[in-house]
């Protein structure tokens, strides 16, 4: 009789599903949407712990690039985006389950090029351009379905940034311009404005983020003159500067994130001179340059990834 590996908290477990065959989902990664030489609806997924290509999920509500992407243990939800005009919307998937997006609400205003966290219940979304302030940070409970709410604010306005977190702190770092190395941090469970953590090695915008319980990854990105290839690493529970972990396989931006609490996954981007299909991965805990995973579907940039085993949930 076939059985399904869940995953409860970092333990797995297999529970009986009569003759219905169902793949292992404790450590799957989701990547949504983003620019494939036209925009994409499509939601790719894949297990974290075995090496290969990615496969189709289903598809966002409205295709678009520049999102953020945030989860539980159960849901992910994809927020923001561009397609010619900024967007506020927020859709949810039950990742155990392959299929299409369902509308989960509004973000407090539409905008683009944001990052996203979470903790075990609530998702963040923080900055990004827009019709308003961009140093805006949302939240919404993750397991219900409603319109963010206000946070707090970033130290500055900022484009171009992306999220990682553990449980009780979200990370933010990235901006539009890379004299800005800066990264902020809050308190999930709590509201207000965000902290300044310390600095990237490289200041960067479009750059990937992903953690463990205790260290966050950010890499690749644009640095004003050239895609970047280098990854650096925080802890997530202290403060101060970044510290430099490696180098991705190619230099890209626009590229995202998402691991379990050993490997971090970095997913397509824009090299340049074209949109990558490549997904790179390294050991979270240890330090050197990334190695091949496996491929997206197609080359694409600017999508959203994010994974129900992040640090946030750990």
């Amino acid at each position: 009789m076939p059985v399904v590996s869940l995953k409860s908290g970092t333990k797995s477990r297999s529970l009986l599903v009569g003759n219905t065959a169902f793949e292992p989902v404790g450590d799957r990664a989701v990547y949504g949407s983003g620019d494939a030489s036209g925009l994409s609806a499509v939601i790719e997924y894949k297990d974290i712990t075995s090496l290969g290509n990615s496969a189709n999920f289903g598809n966002v509500t409205v295709a678009r690039g520049n999102l953020a992407a945030c989860s539980s243990t159960t849901r992910a939800l994809f927020g923001q985006g561009y397609d010619g005009n900024n967007y506020n919307v927020i859709d949810y998937i039950t990742v155990a389950t392959k299929g299409n997006a369902t509308d989960f609400g509004d973000l407090t205003n539409p905008r683009r090029g944001g990052g996203a966290c979470n903790s075990t219940t609530r998702g963040i979304f923080a900055g990004g351009i827009g019709s308003s302030d961009s140093q805006k940070i949302d939240y919404v409970t993750i397991a219900s379905a409603g319109n963010a709410t206000n946070f707090g604010d970033l130290t500055l306005g900022r484009e171009g940034l992306a999220g990682l977190s553990s449980s009780t702190r979200g990370v933010f770092a990235g901006d539009t311009a890379p004299s800005y190395n800066k990264i902020d941090y809050i308190t999930i469970a709590s509201t207000g404005n965000a902290t300044n953590f310390g600095n990237l090695t490289v200041g960067r915008y479009n750059i990937a983020a992903c953690s463990s319980s205790t260290r966050g990854l950010y890499a690749g990105g644009y640095n004003g003159s050239s895609r970047d290839n280098t990854i650096d690493y925080i802890t997530i529970a202290s403060t101060g500067n970044t510290t430099d972990f490696g180098d991705l396989t190619v230099a890209r931006d626009n590229i995202r994130g998402a691991s379990n609490s050993t490997r971090g996954t970095f997913w397509a981007g824009n090299s340049g001179s074209a949109y990558q299909n490549v997904i790179d991965y390294v050991t979270i805990a240890s330090t050197g340059n990334a190695a091949d995973f496996g491929d997206t579907s197609v080359p694409k940039s600017g999508g959203a990834a994010t994974s129900i085993s992040n640090g946030g949930v750990q």
